[in-house]
């Protein structure tokens, strides 16, 4: 029996890392929200890895700050270590990575979703979804409930059809043990949708008394920590971070492995899905690499109230007292206590070829999707989905056009891009290689690239609005102060010059020229020649980026341009590619497949080469003839 349960604008099935950005997101646009999840102690819960940000995926929750997300703040709010990495490369790999305390993350990210207006948060578990004329207008959980919706998002993470692998040892179960959703992966089956089946896994955790740290080296916090968020302010935080550990496996962990591989499930045929390629467990490493004497691990705790180290690079579904044996052969770890064992969990995942780029399906109108159900690995790819399927479910809502982020304007828009027009074979990662633009994707510039988007949406306050223009405004003063002053071969400027390994000047030049040479800073230049008004260190560090990088950075806007160009070269949704003449079958296959909104996007869909793209252009004129002759008669 089902009762009426309650009317909304969005419902969003899972309250992971996707399902909190979507659910915030479409309240604060002024959604009626309900946010279901299975368990209510599992609100952005870390199955894995305690950490958030990092290559790639630092830019990612930089941007879904800049969009008005949660991520960054949360992640501020509740960090016990903060480091950039990369620093000794160009700005464009520069990333933050946060060490995150998992359960303050966890209760802080549920308390601000408790006191979001327009949001509702309820434990239950969805098992079918409700379709009329072809349209998501609902849900039904296990209990009975039945809640209407104009919209529904589902960010179902590893709980669809999950099973826990261990050994020998496999049970139905999401991660960490919390009851899996099979019903609804059966109702995507039934309408229709291709699913796939994926796998990742998790190390296992010791206690933190029984590790050696004398046998490991330190990895402390940065003295001067960055934040994600625009809006966090400075907070003194050096004397409170944790540091983690790095030690490595030996040659002993290597053998016990090798001698234990017709026990391993990866090598037993137990495992049937795939593993994401850039987080493969111990022992596949061990086979895939054999000719490496040793792999790094980092011992990272999970938290400022609990003895829990989580054993990075040790990721494993070997038997639990083989685990132990495998631990107790890394040095520092030769006494371990294991507090929790690692596991591998497959899950269903909906083939992302399956979505439109606002991560609509298209199978079923008014139906969203996001995070690992469409294929990714991590938490913060699964939140830049979630954000963009919570703002889009709520424009669908209120009868408004979908937002869309190029390319060129986030990672974000790299991400889903890659998903809805290549698919993926395995769980997918955010690389900083996979962005063509990535000089212009920086870290340090997300708010300049997405907040005035954010504004837009209703996302960004006003407030905080005005604060980026002033931002804007003063890098903008300065670069054209800095234009405007003439430095003159005097003592000071020689001087400078010389201490930094700079030659000499002969005649006055002004400071964009001085600064764009690699051993000036814009320090240097402000000791000289001071402003009126001092500028923040992200402020300074923007002016130095443009600066130095503004040949490259226009030549990356000019590729830019031209494929803005085939963006905007529009296809219709009801093409017949079978119509085409002259088009490859291969290229009709995946064009039917895929159905591109652009040629832009028909370019990036393997298989569709430059004469199918011409021949398709020849037939999109002719097709737009006809279709403007016909409207006009």
């Amino acid at each position: 029996m089902t009762y009426e349960a309650g009317k909304y604008d969005v419902i969003v099935i899972g309250a992971g890392h996707a399902g909190c950005e979507a659910a915030l997101a479409a309240a604060r646009m002024g959604c009626e929200t309900l946010l279901l999840t299975i368990n209510l102690d599992m609100v952005a819960f870390m199955p894995c890895n305690p950490s958030v940000g990092g290559p790639a995926k630092g830019h990612v929750v930089r941007e879904i700050d800049a969009l008005g997300g949660e991520m960054g703040r949360n992640i501020d709010k509740t960090f016990i270590q903060m480091r950039m990495l990369n620093t000794g490369k160009g700005p464009a790999v520069h990333a933050l990575r946060a060490q995150a305390d998992k359960f303050l993350y966890q209760h802080t990210m549920k308390e601000t979703i408790e006191k979001q207006p327009n949001l509702t948060l309820r434990q239950g578990l969805a098992e079918d979804l409700i379709v009329e004329n072809g349209a998501c207008v609902g849900v039904v959980t296990k209990t009975g409930a039945h809640y209407e919706a104009k919209t529904v998002v589902l960010t179902t993470g590893t709980y669809l059809r999950g099973k826990v692998i261990l050994g020998e040892l496999t049970y139905e179960s999401g991660p960490n043990n919390q009851q899996p959703a099979v019903k609804l992966s059966e109702s995507l089956k039934q309408l229709g949708f291709q699913l796939a089946r994926f796998k990742t896994g998790t190390p296992p955790r010791v206690h933190k008394d029984s590790i050696d740290f004398d046998k490991t080296e330190i990895q402390p916090g940065d003295n001067n920590p960055k934040y994600f968020s625009y809006e966090t302010e400075y907070m003194e935080h050096t004397n409170q971070q944790l540091p983690c550990w790095l030690t490595y496996t030996s040659e002993e962990t290597h053998q016990i492995i090798n001698d234990n591989l017709h026990r391993a499930p990866m090598f037993t045929g137990l495992i049937e899905g795939t593993g994401p390629r850039y987080c493969p467990s111990i022992e596949d490493k061990i086979v895939r690499f054999a000719d490496k004497p040793k792999h790094q691990i980092f011992l990272e705790p999970e938290g400022r109230n609990t003895k829990e180290y989580y054993v990075q690079g040790l990721s494993t579904s070997m038997p639990e007292d083989v685990q132990l044996r495998i631990l107790r052969s890394v040095p520092g770890l030769e006494k371990a206590e294991m507090m929790r064992s690692g596991y591998a969990i497959e899950y269903d995942a909906v083939v992302p070829t399956q979505l439109w780029p606002s991560l609509e399906t298209k199978l079923v109108n008014n139906l969203f999707t996001a995070g690992q159900i469409n294929g990714t690995s991590g938490y913060e790819e699964a939140a830049g989905q979630g954000i963009i399927a919570g703002i889009n479910a709520a424009r669908r809502a209120k009868g408004e056009e979908p937002v869309v982020i190029d390319r060129s304007k986030g990672y974000i828009g790299v991400m889903i891009d890659d998903l809805v027009t290549k698919g993926t074979n395995e769980p997918y990662r955010l690389l900083t290689s996979r962005a063509e633009y990535r000089l212009l994707l920086r870290h340090d510039n997300a708010d300049l690239r997405l907040t005035p988007l954010g504004h837009e949406i209703g996302l960004i306050t006003e407030e905080r609005y005005d604060r980026f223009l002033a931002k804007k405004q003063r890098v903008d003063e300065e670069i054209a102060r800095l234009k405007g002053t003439k430095f003159r071969p005097d003592e000071a400027v020689q001087a400078m010059l010389a201490e930094v390994g700079s030659a000499a000047i002969n005649n006055s030049v002004d400071g964009l020229t001085l600064l764009r040479r690699p051993e000036v800073t814009y320090v240097h230049l402000e000791k000289l020649a001071p402003p009126e008004v001092e500028l923040s260190e992200e402020e300074k560090e923007q002016v130095e980026i443009q600066v130095k990088y503004t040949g490259y950075i226009e030549k990356q806007l000019q590729q830019v341009e031209k494929m803005e160009k085939m963006e905007k070269k529009k296809i219709p949704e009801n093409i017949d590619y079978d119509l085409v003449h002259g088009l490859a079958m291969e290229a009709k296959q995946k064009l039917g497949k895929i159905r591109p909104l652009s040629i832009g996007q028909a370019s990036r869909i393997s298989g569709v080469t430059p004469a199918d793209l011409s021949i398709l252009l020849v037939h999109l004129e002719h097709y737009n003839r006809v279709t403007a002759a016909a409207h006009s008669s």
